[in-house]
């Protein structure tokens, strides 16, 4: 799909190939073929995210440089396909339909180590830790957290505590 905005910037539809937050770039790559489009963390930041999960499906306007294709705004993200199923035992005796209707709370990320795969995230008004499983992250269409930022969960309650079910950038709440 390529749609254009008033100002002629093409809109792109694409698949995250990768992205790297710790070097603060990735690359997509557009459903109508050609070039990898670069995407920096910079203009993730701007949709509110600080990562993208790999697989994810993606929408950006794009420009042309000298130096190739870039992904100048975001205007979707949906997680990878298959993405909607919990994958944690934790998660089993949940209906998938009943984890959805859970209500999106609001938290802010305590911690979070990619390599441990997990960390913590405190919803507003509670000093109680929730885990947050970097493949519930993945999951979600995300592939790392930053301590302070800003997210949506929904919270269960696991076998050994809080647990997010689900995380969302707090942006992307906000703009439902």
């Amino acid at each position: 799909m390529s749609d254009q905005r008033e100002d002629a910037t093409p809109v792109v539809h694409g698949v995250v190939k990768w992205f790297d937050p710790a070097k603060g770039f990735g690359f997509i790559l557009s459903d109508a073929g050609g070039p990898d489009i670069l995407i920096h963390a910079n203009v993730l930041r701007n949709y509110g995210q600080s990562s993208v999960a790999d697989g994810s499906e993606i929408e950006v306007h794009v420009q042309h440089t000298d130096r190739g294709v870039q992904a100048t705004e975001v205007v979707m993200i949906r997680a990878p396909e298959g993405a909607a199923k919990a994958p944690l035992e934790d998660f089993q005796h949940f209906d998938e339909a009943e984890l959805k209707h859970i209500p999106w709370q609001p938290a802010r990320v305590k911690w979070f180590d990619k390599a441990k795969g997990f960390g913590f995230a405190n919803t507003f008004g509670s000093a109680e830790d929730v885990f947050v499983h970097v493949e519930v992250l993945r999951l979600s269409g995300l592939a790392d957290l930053q301590p302070g930022e800003a997210i949506a969960m929904r919270v269960v309650d696991g076998r050994r505590g809080k647990m997010a079910a689900e995380v969302v950038a707090w942006d992307v709440i906000s703009r439902s």
